[in-house]
């Protein structure tokens, strides 16, 4: 079984539930996520080209592998529609071992 340490959460955000549906299904097709949270749309407030901007986002959490997030970070890249668009990662740092190996054997590349 992997350490605990080596699950991550990566959140990215999209404008709308279709978008996020289609990038989490997508993920968890590619064996990249196990499994991917959407959220309900909230209003982001960022800063962008100088100018102060509001959006309506949805926010997503892919549970994958530390391994496995440069191909994560890459198929995101590749199929968000924004110019730069959200990608970080978190270690899950303590969860319940058995979630966790489900993590482990849903990303499983081999």
């Amino acid at each position: 079984m992997r350490r605990v340490s080596e699950a991550i959460i990566v959140f990215t955000t999209l404008p709308d539930h279709e978008q996020a549906l289609g990038l989490a299904e997508a993920l968890v097709q590619r064996k990249l996520a196990a499994c991917v949270n959407i959220g309900a749309p909230s209003t982001s407030v960022y800063a962008w080209h100088g100018k102060i901007e509001h959006g309506a986002e949805v926010l997503l959490q892919v549970k994958t592998r530390r391994d496995r997030y440069a191909a994560v970070q890459a198929a995101i890249v590749d199929l968000h529609p924004y110019e730069l668009p959200e990608v970080i990662a978190v270690p899950i740092t303590d969860g319940l071992p058995e979630y966790l190996a489900w993590i482990d054997q849903c990303t499983n590349d081999s």
